[in-house]
């Protein structure tokens, strides 16, 4: 492998079969890795069987590092959901990875982020937000 090729960002696949995989380590794995891995998988798949994959895997990420207490899944859909709306808003229907991002700069703060306009800390720090999706409960 050259230098040049060892920059280069991954594509949609690698990334996908890299995780998928394990081989990400825990503390290579932060929230903006999040959104480009929903990305990923709604580029390549319909919204539904994406979500579903997404899910899965980020799951046995958890399982894998012994930290299933982090999956949320309404943190999960919620994000998931924003970022393929922004895809669908977006005006190029194959926009790539790094033109999404510097439009999309706010999909990218965690604490105090984008889910904060829309849920109560309380909610989505819950039992219940953790096991399914739960519904906004705020608005501004």
């Amino acid at each position: 492998m050259t230098s040049e090729t060892a920059t280069q960002p991954l594509s949609d696949q690698e990334l996908m079969d890299g995780f998928e995989s394990g081989v990400v380590p825990e503390s290579g794995f932060h929230h903006a890795d999040h959104v480009r891995l929903a990305f990923a998988y709604l580029r390549k798949f319909p919204v539904l069987p994406a979500l579903e994959k997404f899910s899965s895997a980020l799951k046995q990420f958890a399982t894998r590092h012994g930290k299933t207490q982090l999956y949320n899944e309404t943190i999960t859909h919620a994000y998931f959901f924003l970022i393929r709306e922004r895809m669908a808003r977006s005006t190029d229907i194959e926009i790539e990875w790094e033109e999404f991002a510097s439009k999309n700069p706010d999909l990218f703060t965690w604490k105090g982020g984008i889910l904060h306009r829309y849920y109560q800390e309380d909610t989505l720090n819950s039992d219940l937000a953790r096991r399914i999706f739960v519904f906004p409960d705020k608005f501004r």
